[in-house]
Formats: structure tokens, sequence, C-alpha cells
């Protein structure tokens, strides 16, 4: 009975802390998940701080990932099943901006999930006898 009652609290637990999250971070959640799919059209800018030149834009469908503490990767889709990627250094003059050309269209209700099934079921070459 005990194991049932802690069980059930945890539960309840999860359930209320989950409901803890603003509508903000779940709209934030969507579109960044939206923007990993390559439907957000964006524009990133990088500039130089010192002389406030612009010394590369990127512009696209977009996904950015910072791959460590002075690179940042960028995906962009350039036609069906086509991608381009650019890695790019950071500096202490060297920056960079994103701008989200379009708005996004999200639901603030509810958390987005994208399955991938070629990342579920592998791409598997069948040799066949003669």
């Amino acid at each position: 009975m005990k194991k049932k009652i802690t069980i059930f609290i945890l539960g309840l637990m999860t359930i209320l802390l989950s409901a803890c999250s603003t509508e903000s971070d779940t709209v934030n959640h969507n579109i960044s998940k939206s923007a990993d799919s390559f439907e957000v059209n964006r524009r990133i800018v990088f500039f130089n701080g010192i002389t406030d030149k612009y010394l590369l834009t990127v512009e696209g469908l977009c996904s950015l990932d910072i791959t460590g503490d002075k690179a940042l990767r960028v995906t962009c889709k350039v036609g069906e099943g086509e991608y381009k990627r650019h890695y790019l250094g950071l500096s202490d003059n060297v920056s960079y901006f994103v701008e989200q050309v379009d708005s996004a269209n999200v639901d603030p209700f509810h958390y987005r999930v994208v399955f991938r099934p070629e990342s579920i079921v592998p791409d598997i070459d069948i040799q066949t006898s003669k």
C-alpha cells in the first residue's frame, strides 16, 4: 500500500512540476524544434565589433549549433534533401546575431516531438546472392 501511495505522489509531483513551465518556455522550445527541422527562415550575421563591419551573412532555413567556446556550426537546407554546413570561428572582436526573418506558427500549449524514422531504423543495404 505504501508503495502505491509513493508512486501516486511521485506521479502527481511530476505532473505538477511539468505544468510550471511558462507559455514563453513552451513557445521557445517549439520554435527551436521548428528551426532544427529547417522550418524557420533565419538571417545570421557575423560582424566585427571594433570596425562595425559585416563579415558574413547566412540566410535561409538554417539550424545553429555551438560546437565549442569559439565556434559555431550553421547547417542550412538548400533544396529537397540538400544541405550545406558552415563552421565559423568567433574571436574577441567577431560576434554574431541571429534574426528570425518570418514569424513561426507554433502552439503555445503543447510541446512538439519530431520523430525521424531514418534515425530510428537504419538504412540497410541488402546484398542478394546470384
